[in-house]
């Protein structure tokens, strides 16, 4: 297994300043063994509610936790929502003689609960399959392939990370997305994700779906949100400026794990990969995502006009804007495209991200960087 040392890190300051911790994230990325890094699961003070003896428990919540000491994890927090009022009472107390490590599956109630019950007491971070600084730059090739889920990436053979990925999906569709309120039968479910699958790295468009499915774009738009929600896809929003231009304002979706992409298009290896006509908007997925997770940007979008000027993403950090272009090319070139987003967009520096080896300038603010340099890890 491979050290999670950044993750880590993270989660030990975010317990020094607060006194409650929640990591969410997707089903299966590895929270629970994060957890147990902090908690042993045979303590105490380690609740994991899909567990019938944990749950049974915390039947009376405050008499159970109240004197507990030090750090105490609660797995799946999101089957026990009347957890967070007494939460907040246990965090309140003088000395903070307990503090708590939530764990999620990025249920969306989860965050309501928290922001409204725990305001101002509550850390957040988001876990995610593995990342580029965890495997290496060596193995950036079957982490895009095979996804970053643990359980996939690690398969003995390629046979083994299709069935992990396929009963992965299957559960999503039969048990985790209905709990969630999508009325969908699983294979309809399925042909949505499939339809998500295609539009990876696209400008949505609701009414292709929903005509397809038999139901309204209303709907659909929300099915989308929640999958956003469950940190299954990235929703990235268009960025508005008075530039004078008609901008296009309806955001694009990306597959936040590039594995399954890869799973509900159908492809099982890098020949395959190499040879689908979704090959680049897979690898731009997976450096956007990876790109995000390395550099945590305070805000993100896309943009592109009507007149076809578009930068595939813009992040905001500490009030400077950096934009990113992806290209799956061995030596980019400027385009008009880019010179407009630099100067539309007022843009402090612009990054072509390509799978080459060298960096090199391509004018004033504008450079070529490799997948590696543009993470910091080369």
């Amino acid at each position: 297994m491979f050290s999670r040392k950044r993750l880590h890190a993270a989660i030990q300051t975010a317990l020094a300043r607060s006194p409650i911790v929640a990591l969410v994230g997707p089903r299966q990325v590895g929270k629970t063994t994060l957890a147990r890094g902090f908690v042993a699961a045979d303590s105490g003070n380690y609740f994991d509610l899909e567990d019938p003896e944990s749950a049974a428990r915390l039947t009376e919540p405050k008499t159970a936790l109240k004197d507990l000491k030090g750090l105490v994890a609660i797995d799946e927090i999101q089957r026990a929502p009347d957890l967070f009022p007494v939460l907040r009472v246990l965090a309140d107390r003088p000395g903070h003689p307990a503090r708590f490590l939530l764990l999620g599956s990025a249920s969306p109630a989860l965050l309501r609960q928290s922001s409204e019950s725990l305001a101002g007491r509550i850390e957040v971070i988001e876990i995610g399959g593995f990342a580029v600084d965890e495997v290496g730059l060596a193995h950036v090739d079957p982490l895009w392939l095979r996804g970053g889920f643990p359980r996939a990436y690690l398969a003995d053979t390629v046979g083994d990370v299709g069935a992990w990925r396929r009963q992965y999906l299957l559960a999503l569709t039969e048990r985790d997305l209905p709990q969630l309120g999508i009325q969908l039968a699983p294979a309809a479910m399925m042909r949505f994700l499939t339809m998500l699958a295609h539009y990876h790295g696209q400008i949505w468009n609701a009414a292709d779906p929903a005509r397809s499915l038999g139901i309204g774009e209303t709907t659909v738009r929300r099915y989308l949100d929640l999958l956003a929600g469950t940190y299954l896809l990235r929703v990235l929003p268009p960025w508005h400026a008075n530039v004078g231009k008609r901008q296009v304002k309806s955001p694009k979706i990306y597959w936040r794990d590039s594995g399954l992409v890869h799973q509900l298009l159908g492809i099982g290896d890098a020949t395959s990969l190499l040879a689908h006509p979704r090959c680049g908007a897979s690898w731009e997925g997976f450096v956007l995502e990876s790109l995000h997770a390395a550099l945590a940007p305070d805000e993100s979008y896309f943009w592109a006009t009507h007149t076809g000027a578009e930068l595939d993403a813009l992040f905001v950090r500490a009030g400077r804007r950096l934009g990113v272009e992806i290209k799956r090319a061995d030596a980019p070139r400027l385009t008009p495209s880019m010179r407009h987003a630099m100067t539309d967009l007022n843009l402090d520096l612009l990054w072509i991200v390509y799978p080459g080896s060298h960096a090199y300038a391509l004018a004033d603010r504008v450079q070529v960087l490799s997948f590696g340099q543009a993470l910091g890890l080369a």
